[in-house]
């Protein structure tokens, strides 16, 4: 039911959205208010941006509250119908010389004509600094559910790894190929090492040191993969052009 709306204000997410997952209704909020709303003052919004806390319910009272939006949190459809309905306001208000004159044949010749010495790279075109492209990376971190960080440059590398990781399509496939492989030990082949003179209990121990060496490799992957996580996030190279940052 918010669909169109949604993808007229751009939210990265239109299709799954749903209102009933307490997740996705708090970090709408936090989007719209970080991208198209923009009541508060960045720094202000550090509550409201804490979806997690349980003071989360005052914060987004008070912001409801503060927008004079005539529905409690409670009733998560109308307040996000309100708040979308608000954002579309806002945005067309911001831009009604752009939009007064948009037509059907306009924006087709827009999508179609391509602009002379444009740079392939999105990137080149970005203010790195502009405010809300930090609030911008901020919706992103708490979407993510990435820790914040004093450094937005930081936190974009972060996501960037993320999203390279555990979200790209390499990365899922991956991970189903993984899950696709069991490994089977015979328990007989086994060798226990020491005998307590009864069966069942040496069976029993073999299964136990069969966790055990499972646990143990299952972390030493873990401390691999944070080991090269943290290398590639405090890497600082002269130029990586993925992650927006020119080095010194």
């Amino acid at each position: 039911m918010f669909r169109r709306k949604l993808l007229a204000l751009g939210y990265p997410q239109p299709d799954s959205f749903n209102t009933q997952d307490e997740n996705q209704f708090r970090s709408i909020i936090v989007w719209l208010e970080d991208q198209k709303i923009r009541h508060y003052k960045i720094e202000d919004r550090a509550s409201l941006r804490s979806i997690s806390s349980p003071d989360w319910v005052k914060a987004i009272q008070s912001y409801l509250t503060d927008l004079e939006c005539p529905y409690q949190p409670s009733e998560k459809n109308c307040v996000i119908e309100w708040l979308l309905a608000y954002a579309v306001r806002l945005e067309y208000g911001d831009n009604v010389d752009k939009y007064k004159g948009v037509t059907a044949e306009t924006l087709k010749q827009a999508t179609t004509k391509p602009v002379p010495g444009a740079s392939s790279n999105p990137l080149d075109n970005l203010n790195f600094d502009d405010p809300d492209f930090k609030a911008g990376i901020a919706s992103l971190s708490v979407l993510l559910q990435i820790p914040p960080h004093q450094d937005h440059v930081e936190m974009l590398k972060a996501i960037c790894l993320l999203v390279k990781n555990k979200l790209s399509k390499e990365a899922i496939e991956q991970v189903s190929k993984d899950t696709e492989k069991v490994e089977h030990i015979a328990l007989d082949q086994m060798e226990l090492g020491f005998d307590t003179g009864d069966y069942i209990i040496n069976e029993a121990a073999k299964v136990l040191r069969l966790i055990h060496l499972h646990d143990l490799r299952e972390l030493q992957t873990t401390i691999n993969q944070a080991i090269v996580g943290v290398q590639n996030v405090t890497a600082n190279p002269k130029t990586d052009s993925r992650l927006g940052k020119v080095g010194r």
